[in-house]
């Protein structure tokens, strides 16, 4: 045994103390399909989608929580991604905005967003759908300010809001189903 033996342990002991233990076996249901994955405890859902299931509708804009652009569903409620850890999702059903069309189709509010021009840049789109379609499950529609209010957590550096209530109206008042 060399003399660099027991140290290298050591380290390895301690390496695995600072960052934790190695890749775990998840099952995540993601838009109706089961998907399983090897990945470290601390892997965001946003990361888990997008690097490990190459789902890349969900952006990464702040990572912190505060822009919105990596909002999807999880058990029907609305969460950003980039703040919940991928394990605590296994066993929920996950949407993402590539799950929202249904047999080929756009969901209204998709198609909703094309016709009233609600994006430029389109960054911070797919959140931004997210969280329409769960505003209007949450009956949050009432009038523009409560629809400004909860789509707050949302930012589009473009701008495009007053177009993104307009797509969201629309698709309230059944103008796109």
């Amino acid at each position: 045994m060399s003399a660099q033996g027991p140290a290298l342990g050591e380290r390895q002991r301690a390496a695995i103390e600072e960052r934790g233990p190695g890749p775990v076996g998840v099952t995540l249901s993601v838009n109706g399909e089961e998907r399983s994955l090897e990945i470290e405890p601390r892997v965001s859902l946003l990361d888990a989608l997008r690097e490990h299931l190459e789902l890349t509708g969900a952006k990464k804009g702040c990572d912190q929580g505060t822009c919105g652009a990596c909002t999807v569903r999880v058990d029907d409620r609305r969460v950003l991604a980039c703040l919940t850890l991928a394990m605590t999702c296994e066993g929920r059903e996950v949407t993402t905005v590539e799950g929202l069309a249904e047999h080929g189709e756009l969901h209204a509010m998709q198609r909703a967003f094309i016709a009233e021009d609600a994006f430029q840049c389109g960054y911070c789109t797919p959140g931004q759908i997210m969280s329409a379609v769960a505003l209007l499950e949450e009956g949050h529609a009432g009038d523009d300010a409560e629809i400004k209010e909860w789509m707050s957590g949302n930012l589009c550096r473009c701008a495009a809001y007053p177009h993104i209530r307009a797509a969201i109206r629309s698709v309230r008042d059944g103008q796109r189903r």
